[in-house]
């Protein structure tokens, strides 16, 4: 199907014309009609060859047809074109006339410099009164021939045809309002979507600049996996990736898992797991190979339409690779000096615990020094394997099906000596059986901590209640105090590395702050979570969540 113009396409075209072409195209179909006309008569009409009017309208229309040409138009002023189809009408009135009663039908060639004058912009009362007065003086004559015989339909026509290029003048006047109006709306919207558009390039360049400044690499996607948006950060990012072949597909990026030589297969990429509506975040990736080979922590959140129709997703890159070298080198560094000290630490226990089984030749005051001695070998060891806990990345739990009330019990009669001592009594409330997924080990580990805590932190006796509960999905296991608690800013920070409240500091209780960031550690690696709620003088509140079932 071929294309048509659009009328502004038209518009503009004939404005790049100049003005001579411009009035002689305006000229030309009537010009044309006369010719014709002019060709036809010796052969239709050959007694109009001997009407000196006919003969003079054709002439008058070939003078007006190359005037158009030769006349310099663009040396006057631009109304003066107008005189082109004013003595258009002159010349129609003389065609007609001199063609009566023979062609009394070419009356209706004035219809084309109505048309004219009607679109050309004059004054509108000048125009309609062309318009009116033009038709109705070249079909005067004639009626008046007819003068005293008039007919209804002489009459008729005579009045109805300048009424009826008047309506033609008006319905062309209204249009070109209307076309001009539209034109002007059209322009303004022109120079308002113009303006737009600047704005936007201008939002754009500031936007791809505040993401170039930053030290994170930044991709947005669409729906398909192509790229809308990147920064020179990860671009780069995207360089080390890419195999040395230099195969651009994202698939083929050098992608690893954690152990930095496994590779991920691509359906765990970052980029497809975004396309793809995952949300994620600290999501570690080797990217790359050899000494260019980064660490990447990468989070990705998808787009949205307004009808929650996925759309794409932004990804952001984080290189992590001092930091997580950084976190290892420190974790070989604790490592290796918690078993460079657990040795002799083990050595002098031993054979302090020799000595005091043959204190018989010793005096007492060496017994007690040597008691003394010993009691801060156990907190010094104890120290050192919270430290080789605590550095190592590989804290395995491995959870099953296990009865919580059980693990309370053992606690408690671990923890019953260490109570008589501080004159702290011990309560539990936890129904029997009482089933969660966890690991015995790691979770009495943990109980046992916290039950300790809380016996060390109530220095002038008290109570220590543990109580559990359990839903269709969940189980609570609360251990409360009565000691010294702590302030609501301190219990917020707890479960940090070497973290220890200022009232646990001012009232001289040991501890390396450790304790409590493992048994969180345990219950993280459970699927589980840990709680603290306190307040200074009035005791503490501990809440450890685990799962019942397995979450996997």
């Amino acid at each position: 199907m071929p294309l048509r113009p659009s009328p502004r396409a038209v518009a503009l075209y004939f404005r790049k014309l100049g003005p001579r072409t411009q009035v002689a195209l305006c000229q030309l179909p009537l010009s044309l009609i006369v010719t014709i006309l002019g060709v036809m008569t010796p052969f239709v009409w050959p007694s109009l060859l001997v009407s000196p009017l006919y003969l003079a309208a054709i002439a008058l229309h070939l003078i007006l047809f190359a005037a158009c040409f030769l006349t310099p138009w663009e040396r006057l002023p631009p109304s003066y074109y107008v005189a082109v189809p004013v003595l258009d009408l002159l010349a129609i009135a003389l065609l007609r006339n001199g063609a009566a009663p023979l062609l009394p039908a070419l009356a209706i060639l004035v219809v084309f410099p109505v048309i004219w004058l009607a679109a050309s912009g004059i004054l509108v009362r000048t125009s309609l009164v062309l318009s009116a007065l033009g038709p109705f003086l070249i079909m005067l004559p004639t009626t008046a021939g007819k003068f005293p015989n008039l007919t209804a339909s002489d009459i008729t026509a005579l009045v109805l045809f300048p009424l009826v290029m008047l309506a033609v003048s008006l319905a062309i006047r209204f249009a070109s309002v209307n076309m001009h109006i539209q034109q002007r709306q059209l322009q303004a919207m022109g120079a308002e979507l113009r303006e737009l558009l600047a704005a936007s390039r201008e939002r754009e360049k500031l936007l791809l600049t505040i993401l170039d400044a930053t030290d994170v690499g930044i991709v947005a996607v669409d729906s398909n996996g192509d790229q809308l948006l990147i920064n020179n950060r990860q671009r780069r990012l995207q360089q080390i990736a890419a195999p040395a072949d230099g195969s651009a597909g994202e698939s083929q990026h050098l992608v690893f898992a954690q152990d930095k030589v496994t590779p991920l297969p691509p359906d765990k990429h970052p980029l497809r797991r975004a396309v793809e509506g995952e949300s994620f975040a600290d999501y570690l990736v080797w990217i790359g190979e050899g000494p260019q080979q980064r660490a990447v922590s990468t989070a990705a959140r998808p787009l949205m339409n307004d009808g929650g129709r996925l759309t794409g997703a932004v990804v952001v890159f984080s290189d992590v690779t001092g930091l997580v070298e950084a976190t290892a080198a420190n974790e070989e560094l604790v490592s290796n000096v918690s078993h460079e000290f657990r040795s002799p630490l083990n050595s002098i226990l031993g054979n302090i615990d020799l000595v005091l089984e043959d204190s018989e030749g010793l005096s007492d005051l060496t017994v007690q020094r040597l008691e003394v001695v010993q009691r801060n070998s156990d907190r010094l060891l104890d120290l050192v394997s919270d430290l080789t806990l605590e550095a190592s990345s590989a804290l395995k739990v491995h959870p099953k099906r296990t009865d919580i009330s059980g693990l309370v019990e053992s606690s408690i009669g671990s923890a019953q000596a260490q109570a008589e001592r501080s004159s702290v009594a011990l309560v539990a409330d936890v129904p029997s059986p009482l089933w969660a997924y966890a690991d015995p080990l790691r979770i009495g580990q943990a109980l046992d901590n916290l039950v300790s805590n809380a016996i060390k932190y109530s220095p002038d006796g008290g109570t220590v209640t543990i109580s559990a509960a359990g839903s269709a999905d969940w189980v609570k296991l609360v251990v409360q105090d009565t000691g010294m608690g702590m302030a609501p800013e301190d219990a917020a920070k707890v479960f940090r590395r070497f973290f220890r409240a200022e009232s646990a500091r001012e009232a001289a209780i040991p501890g390396a702050g450790l304790g409590l960031s493992i048994t969180k550690t345990i219950l993280e690696r459970h699927g589980g979570a840990i709680a603290c709620a306190s307040d200074l003088g009035g005791g503490s509140t501990f809440t450890m969540t685990l799962p019942v079932e397995s979450g996997g």
